[in-house]
């Protein structure tokens, strides 16, 4: 029976809990899905809002993201929470680091890709994980970035020209309304960046609310342009629904009043 496709609803998939191990000593939660019946034929590794903020590995666009994309779009999505951030998988070790120890996280889950032959790899970052991207992520085993609400707050120059030299693909999905970053200025800061693709998103916001299809169909668009893009919003077929309400009182709706010392995003 077809069954319209709904925030919590979770299609079929292979998923397992994993564990990254970092040089420095971490272990760091997270969780691998892919496509039930098939090889992935690209890989997302999802890098999430400041944890001190609320953001996690479920943050909801990356929880959508492991829902659906193995199933509608033959993709491996890798989620993990970075040093001392918490989700109902668990906590992981150690303690949030402003972007600098950070750099073990991102390198732990680069190499867990790469040590089980999971394709085409990229990186999608969000907010804060747009940061840890641009300052971590350019590694040899990295196809491009997918950038969502980049804020440019730890990043630097630096980073954007590194990027640049390197000639892998950069995508930026800016909201419209987004708190820290909007369009026009995202386009004369990605200008450093040849290759960078800067995207507008019409009415978006920074915690993308209800528009979380609008963010898939233009990561799918980039990474698998093999499938049809929108994605299917039914699904025929076997279909969970999972659990959500453990978020209800670590909602990212939370990250925008919380002071924390040092940049914002």
């Amino acid at each position: 029976m077809t069954a319209k496709i709904r925030a919590n609803s979770v299609l079929p998939a292979r998923r397992e809990p994993i564990t990254l191990h970092t040089a420095d000593g971490l272990d760091l939660v997270g969780e691998l899905a892919l496509p039930a019946d098939s090889e992935p034929v690209a890989t997302l590794v999802c890098l999430h809002p400041l944890p001190t903020h609320g953001g996690m590995m479920d943050s909801h666009v990356f929880r959508k993201a492991a829902f659906r994309l193995p199933a509608l779009a033959g993709l491996a999505v890798l989620r993990f929470n970075t040093r001392g951030t918490w989700s109902v998988q668990g906590r992981s070790q150690g303690e949030f680091d402003n972007a600098a120890g950070e750099r073990y996280d991102v390198a732990a889950a680069i190499e867990y890709a790469e040590f089980h032959d999971l394709p085409d790899l990229w990186l999608v970052g969000w907010s804060f994980g747009t940061d840890l991207t641009l300052m971590h992520g350019l590694d040899p085993h990295v196809t491009g970035a997918i950038l969502l609400s980049p804020p440019l707050r730890y990043s630097g120059p630096e980073d954007l020209a590194r990027w640049a030299e390197s000639g892998k693909p950069v995508t930026a999905l800016v909201p419209e309304h987004d708190d820290y970053l909007q369009p026009p200025e995202a386009t004369e800061r990605f200008a450093a960046v040849p290759q960078a693709e800067v995207v507008a998103m019409a009415g978006s916001k920074h915690l993308w609310v209800g528009d979380t299809e609008r963010v898939l169909d233009e990561i799918v668009r980039r990474v698998n342009p093999a499938v049809v893009v929108p994605l299917p919003r039914t699904w025929d077929g076997p279909m969970e629904t999972a659990d959500t309400s453990a978020y209800n009182a670590h909602n990212l709706d939370a990250y925008r009043d919380v002071p924390v010392p040092g940049p914002l995003s």
